[in-house]
C-alpha cells in the first residue's frame, strides 16, 4: 500500500492537508473495508488503490481548501453512498458532527461498520432526503449540507438546502463544465432561500473538478422540499 499512501499524502498536501499517522491508518482501513464490501454489493466502480486514494479520498477532502468549516460544525452528507465525502471529511476533521443520509439501508450497514472499525462517530439516517428535509428534527439544523455528484444542481438544491440553517452553506461537488448547471439552478436556489456564493474549479490528477458554494440567506419556504417525483419531473 506504499503507492496508495504516497498518492494519498501528496494529493492531500496539494489542498494544504497534512495527514497524521492515525489518519493515514484510518484511510487504509477504510480502503480495505470498501474493497471487501464491494465484492458483495455495488459501492464503487473505482477500486484500484491509487484511484480510490485520489478520486474518492482526496477529492472528498478538497473542499476544506475552499471553505472554512467552523469547529464542531453540524454537517450532513446527502446521498452519501459509500461515504463520500462525509467519512473522509470526518477523518481529517474529527471535530465535526457528521450525519450520513442514504436511501439504501445496506450502504448504511457498511458505513456503520467503517465508523466502528476506524474509530469515528457518525449518525446514519436511512431514508429519502425529501422526507427528512420536512422533519423538524433535521430541517434547517445543519451548518453545512454537502453532496457529491448526486443529481443536477436545480434538483439537488431542493433535496439539500432545506437541511441548512440560515447562515449555513450547501456545497455541491461536481465535475467540469458546471456553468450550465449553475445557470439552470439559480432560480431554484433562490426560491429555497439560497444564494450562490462562489464556484471553485481545480484539477485532480487528470480530471477537472468543481465546487459550487451556496449561502443560506433566508429560511426555506414550508412548501419545500416537494415529493420526490415532483422534484425530478418538475425541477424548480
Amino acid at each position: 500500500m506504499n503507492e496508495f499512501n504516497d498518492v494519498l499524502q501528496s494529493g492531500m498536501a496539494k489542498f494544504n492537508i497534512i495527514l497524521t499517522e492515525k489518519q493515514l491508518w484510518q484511510f487504509n482501513e477504510y480502503y480495505k473495508l470498501l474493497t471487501q464490501w464491494n465484492n458483495k454489493m455495488n459501492l464503487t466502480a473505482i477500486t484500484e488503490p491509487t484511484e480510490v486514494a485520489l478520486k474518492h479520498f482526496v477529492d472528498s477532502c478538497s473542499i476544506l481548501n475552499y471553505i472554512k468549516v467552523k469547529e464542531n460544525a453540524k454537517v450532513i452528507d446527502i446521498g452519501t453512498g459509500a461515504g463520500f465525502p462525509g467519512i473522509p471529511l470526518k477523518i481529517v476533521r474529527d471535530d465535526i458532527n457528521l450525519t450520513l443520509l442514504d436511501s439504501l439501508n445496506k450502504r448504511l450497514l457498511f458505513l456503520n461498520e467503517v465508523a466502528k472499525e476506524i474509530g469515528i462517530t457518525a449518525n446514519t439516517i436511512h431514508g429519502r432526503a425529501e422526507d427528512y428535509g420536512k422533519d423538524i428534527t433535521y430541517r434547517e439544523k445543519y451548518d453545512m449540507a454537502v453532496s457529491r455528484a448526486v443529481a443536477p444542481l436545480n434538483v439537488l438544491s431542493e433535496y439539500c438546502i432545506p437541511f441548512v440553517r440560515k447562515g449555513g452553506i450547501f456545497v455541491s461537488m461536481k465535475g467540469p463544465n458546471v456553468q450550465e448547471e449553475v445557470n439552470a439552478g439559480k432560480n431554484s436556489i433562490k426560491l429555497l432561500g439560497g444564494k450562490i456564493n462562489n464556484v471553485k474549479q481545480f484539477s485532480l490528477g487528470d480530471n477537472s473538478r468543481s465546487i459550487i458554494i451556496v449561502d443560506k440567506v433566508n429560511n426555506t419556504p414550508a412548501a419545500y422540499p416537494r415529493h420526490g417525483s415532483k422534484i425530478s419531473k418538475k425541477p424548480l
